[in-house]
C-alpha cells in the first residue's frame, strides 16, 4: 500500500510478509517525503541503497529479515529524523558506520544476526541489539551486545501531547492517493502492496511511582508504564462487561486510554505473588526486547504492590479460534499465511530471541489477527524464560489438553520441540476449523486426533479432515503438504520433530520432500522392531479420561 498525505505526497511504504523479491531500487531517495518504510519479512536482496540518506522526513525504517548483503550505507546517518531501524537478520558484513552514533533521535537499532565486524561505536539508541554478529559478540562480550541504556530525559506536557503512540495506528490510516506520485513509484516498488504502521518511540529509562501528572511519561525503554488508575478507567474498573479473553495467567480486558487508544490489558492473577518488583521489570523488559512483525507487541505495564498488568495493542479480528468458527470462513490462502506467520513468530523466539522463548501454549486461541489478517503470536514471555545456557526447563505444567506435548505431560519437561508439537496440532486445527478435543467425536473421527489423521493420510481421504465451510475451495497438494508437517512436527519423540526454521522452510517449499521420506523411512523401521507409533504412544497419554480432567486444570496462559 501507498500511503499519500492530503496534498498527495507519499509518506508511506510497506509491504512486510509478502515473499517480495528482488532489489530495493536507488530511486527510493527520490520519494523526499518519505516517513516510514517497511518491508521486513521478504526476500529482497542486493545492496541498502544509499539513496535512503536522502529522505529527511523518515522516521522508520526497517528492512529487517531480508537477504540484504554488503555494508550499512554511511548515508543512514545522515536521516535525522530516523528513530527506529531494524537491519537484523540479513547478510551484512563490514563495520557498523562511527556516524550512526551522532544520530540523536534514534533510539531503537536493531543489527543483530549479520556478519559485522569491527569496533562497535559509542551508540546514542537507548534500545539496541547487536547479538549474533560473532566478529563483534563474542562469548565474553556478549551482555554488551543487546541491551536497553537509561538515557533520562526531561519531561513535557506539551511534547505527551504531540506524540503519537503506535497504539494510534487505526486512527492514523491515510487515504490513498492516485496521481502524479503513483507514477513515480512505480518506478521501484516491484509491484508493492504497502501497509502503514506508524511507530513512535518516546522512550525514557526512568523506573519508579511520581506524581499523578507525570504518569503518562514514565517508561522502560520502549514501554510505557501506565498508572493503576489510568488503566481502571480505561477499562470501566475492570468491568466483566469488558472482558475478552480468559486464561491461565488471568482475565484480559479491552480498554480504552485516554488519548483514544484501544488497548487490551491483562490483569495478572496473584500479581503480588508473581514475584518482587525487579523480578518483574527484567521479565518485562526482556518480552519487550522481542520485536516482529508476528508477535504481539508489548506496549506498556502497570506494577503496584498488589497488581501486575501488562497492555497490548487490541487486536480487533480476536483469535484465529474465535475466526474458524466465524462466518465467514477464513479462505484457503488465509489459514496458509496464519499458518507461515505463526511459524516465523515462533523461529523468532526460540533461535533469535536471547534469551531464547518457549511458548508452551501454542494454539489457535493464543494466535491473534491483526487489521489484515495477519498471525499475529501472543501471550509469549508470560512462561518461563530461557537462558540460552539451558536446553531445557522443568516447572509446573501448563499448557491446554491436546496441544501438550507427550513428554511435557510426562516430565514437565518442556523445549522448542515442546512449542514445535503445539504448532502441528494448530496446523490441524487451520485444515480442519476442530479445536483438538473436538476430533474423535463423530462416527469417522474415532480414537485422538493424530491417529485419526496419520489413518486419513494413508488411505489418501484428506478431504475427509478438511474444514466444511471450505467448500472445495483449497488446493489439494498444499493440503496434504500442510498434513504432512503437521505430522512431522507431532512425532512422539521430541528429537524426531522439525526446528521451527526446518518448519518455516517446508511452509515455503523448501525441503519437506526430504525430510518427509526420511520420517517414513524411520517409521517403518520401528515398525519392523514391532514398537509403537508416534500417535499410538501419544493416544496412550491422552485417552485416558482421569489424565483429560487432571490436564484441563493445568490449561495455561490464553
Amino acid at each position: 500500500m501507498v500511503t499519500c498525505s492530503i496534498d498527495g505526497l507519499v509518506i508511506g511504504l510497506g509491504a512486510p510478509s509478502q515473499n517480495l523479491s528482488g532489489t530495493l531500487a536507488p530511486t527510493i531517495g527520490n520519494l523526499t517525503n518519505l516517513q516510514l518504510v517497511l518491508l521486513q519479512n521478504n526476500n529482497i536482496s542486493g545492496y541498502i541503497p544509499s539513496e535512503l540518506g536522502k529522505l529527511p522526513n523518515l522516521h522508520t525504517l526497517d528492512l529487517s529479515n531480508n537477504n540484504f548483503s554488503g555494508q550499512i550505507p554511511i548515508t543512514l546517518s545522515h536521516l535525522e529524523a530516523l528513530q527506529y531501524l531494524r537491519l537484523n537478520n540479513n547478510s551484512l558484513s563490514g563495520t557498523i558506520p562511527s556516524s550512526l552514533a551522532n544520530m540523536t533521535q534514534l533510539s531503537f537499532l536493531d543489527l543483530s544476526f549479520n556478519n559485522l565486524s569491527g569496533p562497535l561505536p559509542g551508540l546514542l539508541a537507548k534500545t539496541f541489539n547487536i547479538v549474533g554478529n560473532p566478529l563483534i559478540c563474542d562469548a565474553g562480550a556478549e551482555q554488551d551486545c543487546s541491551r536497553t541504556r537509561p538515557m533520562p530525559m526531561p519531561f513535557s506536557l506539551n511534547n505527551s501531547q504531540n506524540s503519537q503512540p503506535s497504539g494510534r495506528l487505526k486512527g492514523h490510516k491515510i487515504a490513498l492517493a492516485f496521481g502524479s506520485s503513483l507514477g513515480c513509484i512505480c518506478l521501484f516498488v516491484l509491484g508493492f502492496g504497502f501497509v502503514l504502521w506508524w511507530r513512535q518511540r518516546h522512550n525514557q529509562q526512568i523506573f519508579f511511582d511520581v506524581n499523578e501528572q507525570h504518569r503518562e511519561e514514565i517508561c522502560l525503554g520502549n514501554l510505557k508504564r501506565f498508572h493503576f488508575k489510568e488503566l481502571q478507567v480505561a477499562t470501566n474498573n475492570f468491568s466483566s462487561k469488558n472482558v475478552v479473553g480468559k486464561g491461565g495467567f488471568g482475565n484480559v480486558y479491552k480498554g480504552y486510554l485516554q488519548d483514544g487508544t484501544v488497548v487490551a490489558v491483562k490483569r495478572l492473577k496473584d500479581g503480588n505473588a508473581i514475584g518482587g518488583e525487579i523480578q518483574f521489570q527484567t521479565e518485562v523488559e526482556m518480552i519487550s526486547l522481542a520485536v516482529h512483525r508476528n508477535l504481539l507487541r508489548l506496549y506498556g505495564f502497570c506494577m503496584t504492590a498488589t497488581e501486575r498488568l501488562l497492555v497490548y495493542p487490541y487486536m480487533s479480528n480476536g483469535s484465529v479460534a474465535n475466526r474458524l468458527k466465524a462466518k465467514p470462513a477464513l479462505d484457503w490462502g488465509t489459514r496458509k499465511r496464519i499458518a507461515l506467520g505463526t511459524a516465523r513468530g515462533l523461529l523468532y523466539l526460540h533461535e533469535q530471541c536471547d534469551p531464547k522463548i518457549i511458548h508452551r501454549d501454542v494454539k489457535a486461541a493464543n494466535i491473534l489477527l491483526d487489521d489484515y489478517c495477519e498471525a499475529i503470536v501472543g501471550d509469549f514471555g508470560l512462561a518461563k524464560l530461557l537462558d540460552h545456557r539451558d536446553s531445557h526447563v522443568t516447572t509446573a505444567v501448563r499448557g491446554t489438553v491436546g496441544h501438550i506435548a507427550p513428554e511435557y505431560l510426562s516430565t514437565g519437561q518442556s523445549s522448542e520441540k515442546t512449542d514445535v508439537f503445539g504448532f502441528g496440532i494448530l496446523l490441524l486445527e487451520l485444515i480442519s476449523g476442530l479445536r483438538a478435543l473436538e476430533f474423535g467425536k463423530t462416527a469417522n473421527q474415532k480414537g485422538a486426533i493424530l491417529d485419526w489423521v496419520r489413518k486419513v493420510h494413508q488411505e489418501k481421504k484428506l478431504d475427509m479432515l478438511v474444514d466444511k465451510d471450505l467448500k472445495n475451495n483449497y488446493d489439494r497438494i498444499e493440503l496434504e503438504e500442510m498434513v504432512q508437517v503437521a505430522l512431522l512436527c507431532t512425532q512422539y519423540l521430541p528429537s524426531q520433530r522439525p526446528k521451527m526454521s526446518e518448519v518455516v522452510r517446508m511452509l515455503e517449499g523448501d525441503g519437506l520432500a526430504e525430510k518427509w521420506e526420511a520420517s517414513q523411512k524411520a517409521e517403518a523401521t520401528r515398525s519392523r522392531a514391532n514398537e509403537f507409533s508416534s500417535s499410538e504412544r501419544y493416544s496412550d497419554l491422552t485417552d485416558d479420561s482421569s489424565l483429560l480432567v487432571q490436564a484441563m486444570e493445568l490449561s495455561g496462559p490464553r
